[in-house]
C-alpha cells in the first residue's frame, strides 16, 4: 500500500509499472484518474488550491486504503493527491488497485475515490470570475459513500 501527498504531478503508466512489478498473480488494474474542471457549479474556474493536514492526511489515506484491502482481496492500493495550486487539465489524484479479478479491483478503486471524498482532510478553494471560494462537500459525494456501508 502506497499513500502520497505531493505537489508534483504524477505519471499514471509509471505508477502502475511499478505496481504491478513482479507480481504474475495480478490478473486485474482499475485506476481512477481525477482531473481539475474548468467550471464548477457554473462558474468558470480559474485555478484552485488544496490544502491539508500534513500527517493526518496521509493517515486517513492510509486507513481508507486499508479498508479496502479488508473488503476486497487486493494485492496492492495506491492513493496519489496533489496539493498546491493547480489549473483547469491538471491531474489531482490517482487512485490504483491492484487484484486477482477486476471485479473487486473495480469495486475497491470506486469505494476509495467515494471515501477520499468524504473523509480525507483536504480543503479546496477556487479561484474564478467572482473571486475566491471554498468548495464545500456535495451531497452526491456522502450519497455515493452511502452505498458501501
Amino acid at each position: 500500500m502506497t499513500v502520497r501527498v505531493q505537489g508534483d504531478d504524477f505519471d499514471v503508466g509509471v505508477e502502475i509499472a511499478q505496481l504491478r512489478a513482479g507480481n504474475p498473480k495480478i490478473g486485474a488494474v482499475a485506476s481512477f484518474v481525477g482531473i481539475v474542471r474548468d467550471i464548477n457549479e457554473g462558474a468558470t474556474v480559474g485555478s484552485i488550491t488544496l490544502e491539508h493536514y500534513p500527517g493526518m492526511t496521509e493517515k486517513s489515506l492510509a486507513a481508507i486504503a486499508e479498508q479496502a484491502k479488508k473488503r476486497w482481496s487486493l494485492y496492492d492500493v495506491l492513493i496519489v493527491h496533489r496539493i498546491g495550486t493547480l489549473a483547469p487539465t491538471d491531474q489531482i489524484v490517482l487512485v490504483v488497485t491492484t487484484c486477482l479479478h477486476r471485479g473487486d479491483a473495480f469495486s475497491a478503486c470506486q469505494f476509495v475515490m467515494d471515501y477520499l471524498k468524504t473523509e480525507a482532510p483536504f480543503w479546496k478553494k477556487e479561484v474564478t470570475a467572482d473571486g475566491v471560494r471554498w468548495v464545500d462537500a456535495r451531497d452526491s459525494d456522502s450519497n455515493a459513500k452511502e452505498r458501501w456501508k
